[in-house]
């Protein structure tokens, strides 16, 4: 007997329903909305192959209204991926089951993305789709061809990143990703107009989209909307309308089935209405067979592709990207050794620009861009050119007044494989991309933040362009590594290490005023300690200066006072906290001794600095907001000089 396609979703929504019960905890109604249109995509259009689920061309698939995480479990399961299993679906939601609240992307392949945050799957699903266009112009058709897919809630349309996210997608034209959106008219408050009267299609439209509707439960209109998607050259919205919770006859159509499990009245209901009289997780073995067959469907594509892939000419560099291996030589050492011998004194991000000159020009993976700061950033090197919808070979985009978006596209990226994406902004800025910045950090990728004008260095611009509890709260952030150099030395060790780091993100804070050298060492990269000892006391040392970026130089400066006044000096630099925290504890007693006064000195808030000075050392900082006024002005407003800081400390040692 044929299997239907509609019993083929309905055990999509069986599991979905029987997951959420068993958890007492979920989101039932998404995926048993959108059980139709998810089972024609896998079905018939997804490439993929689950016995080989990181092929290279494979399509992705997005789920970014990520709280319907069960309909990936279950069409990743039906589909014949190795996991999840059926104990592992029953076990939805519990401790280290892989079927967690929402899918994340480290825990099972077949999820690209780590979604939840509302928006953001559909933003990360743009960076997707620049990877695939970018590396579609350097290898060509026969390595790179595939398409990415998303499914998207109301609040993945509402959400702020919404509008940057095809805003930027429109204008580079990426018509290879395609937006199926659950137009249910429900959000947990009720329905859609309780909150919103926007004309979601003319918006997307009005960014350069292509826009078709279909009835998101009648599959002969699923296919008509998606070859229609498929044909048009621009990105595309398809908005299907359904119904919330499909087959709970009592609460579909309703905010009862968002967020709550149906309880077991309704799911016995619902399993009359379905036509489904089997046992919880039960899958019978026609419907099992013919889930099965569709996840078979592109063995023979995959196996052209791997041929075609052998013969390639490129195909060993398109192997090594895709892997994340770097190059045994990326021109740093060379670059190093210039330095020294030229001892440059210029700002921390002109040191980055430097630095991205030699990465850029060994690395074609490096695609870089700023959220519409380019000049100040300096984040532009001649190796990348711009990629626009004219040149997708280009590696620089730009990306506009989109902090959040560009952090979200950069994620995508990542996860594609293939790239490693740096970008720019200032670091006050961060606040925007934040929510960003922690997916980056949760999904253990390799994104790079490029973050200038990090303090009250940056002068005029005043207390709203001067990040003051920024570091910090970044610092706060796991799994992020905070790089803030002194000098053009330590900028380019920090480059090298953000740039090797391949399971979690890195952020440069970079001056906008000149800093001289003040490393002439570099047989090891001694920031990838995340701190060390820049000068050794001369006298018998009484105290131990911490600094971190610019206020290094200062730092040597009250040394050198203390120094004039037999008082013992080390001087620490330390670049990263995060990498000084990961050191043995033998390190870092002889980085920062028991028996000797510790002293911090950052131009940002001192928050967090006693976990290294102690309650007895001091902390020099900015505890308040900053001011508008010229940089040598402010650093003496807010005592962060060596005339200021010196005597306090020789107070605290007479005391």
């Amino acid at each position: 007997m044929t299997v239907s396609e509609r019993q083929m979703a309905n055990a999509i929504r069986a599991l979905a329903m029987d997951a959420v019960q068993a958890a007492n905890s979920g989101h039932p109604g998404m995926p048993m909305g959108m059980a139709d249109v998810a089972t024609v995509l896998y079905k018939d259009y997804l490439k993929y192959d689950p016995a080989s689920p990181k092929w290279a061309d494979r399509d992705r698939f997005v789920l970014s209204a990520g709280h319907g995480s069960m309909l990936a479990y279950a069409t990743l399961h039906l589909s014949g991926y190795a996991a999840p299993t059926i104990a592992d679906i029953r076990n939805f939601r519990q401790l280290h089951s892989p079927c967690a609240g929402h899918p994340e992307n480290f825990e099972l392949d077949g999820i690209e993305a780590t979604t939840g945050p509302l928006g953001q799957g559909l933003a990360m699903a743009v960076g997707l789709a620049i990877a695939e266009r970018h590396l579609n112009a350097v290898f060509g058709d026969d390595l790179v061809d595939h398409r990415t897919w998303v499914i998207a809630g109301d609040g993945c349309l509402m959400e702020g990143i919404n509008h940057e996210a095809i805003g930027l997608a429109g204008n580079l034209n990426l018509g290879k990703l395609i937006v199926l959106w659950d137009d249910n008219n429900i959000t947990i408050d009720g329905k859609v107009e309780l909150s919103s009267c926007e004309d979601i299609a003319a918006r997307y439209a009005a960014t350069g989209w292509h826009v078709e509707r279909c009835d998101g439960h009648d599959f002969a209109d699923i296919r008509r909307a998606l070859d229609a998607a498929i044909a048009d050259g621009r990105p595309s919205l398809v908005a299907c309308k359904t119904i919330i919770g499909k087959g709970a006859p009592n609460k579909q159509g309703t905010s009862a089935t968002h967020g709550a499990a149906l309880g077991t009245d309704e799911v016995a209901a619902a399993r009359v209405e379905l036509d489904w009289p089997h046992a919880p997780f039960e899958i019978p073995a026609d419907i099992a067979q013919a889930w099965k067959i569709a996840g078979e469907r592109c063995k023979s594509a995959h196996s052209e592709w791997k041929n075609r892939l052998s013969s390639a000419d490129n195909g060993a560099e398109f192997t090594r990207r895709m892997n994340g291996d770097l190059p045994a030589d990326m021109g740093m050492k060379s670059y190093l050794e210039q330095l020294i011998s030229d001892a440059p004194k210029v700002a921390t991000r002109k040191a980055s620009e430097m630095a991205l000159n030699v990465l850029t020009a060994s690395l074609p993976e490096m695609l870089g861009g700023s959220a519409d700061l380019t000049g100040s950033n300096n984040t532009k090197t001649p190796s990348t050119k711009t990629l626009d919808k004219n040149d997708y070979s280009g590696r620089y985009v730009n990306y506009g007044i989109r902090e959040f978006g560009m952090a979200a596209a950069m994620n995508g990226m990542a996860l594609h494989g293939g790239i490693i994406p740096y970008g720019g902004t200032f670091l006050v800025f961060a606040d925007y991309a934040r929510s960003a910045i922690r997916l980056s950090a949760i999904q253990r990728i390799r994104a790079i933040y490029v973050m200038t004008h990090d303090s009250i260095g940056l002068g005029e611009d005043g207390p709203t362009h001067q990040p003051v509890e920024h570091l910090q709260s970044l610092r706060a952030m796991p799994n992020l590594f905070v790089f803030r150099p002194a000098d053009v030395i330590e900028t380019a060790e920090c480059w090298a290490l953000a740039v090797a780091h391949d399971s979690g993100p890195s952020l440069l804070a970079l001056s906008r005023q000149n800093l001289p050298m003040v490393r002439s060492d570099v047989s090891e990269n001694l920031c990838a300690k995340g701190a060390y000892r820049l000068k050794s006391a001369a006298a018998v040392r009484k105290t131990v200066l911490i600094a971190t970026g610019s206020e290094v130089e200062i730092a040597l400066q009250v040394a050198e006072k203390l120094e004039a006044a037999d008082i013992g000096v080390d001087v620490v630099s330390m670049p990263c906290t995060q990498l000084f925290d990961a050191q043995d504890a033998a390190y870092q007693a002889d980085i920062l001794p028991a028996d000797a006064l510790i002293v911090s000195i950052e131009a940002g808030t001192s928050f967090g600095w006693e976990r290294y000075t102690g309650r007895s050392g001091l902390r020099f900082g900015v505890d308040s907001f900053g001011a508008s006024a010229p940089i040598d002005d402010l650093y003496d407003h807010f005592g962060l000089t060596a005339e200021k800081i010196t005597p306090q400390i020789i107070s605290v040692l007479n005391q």
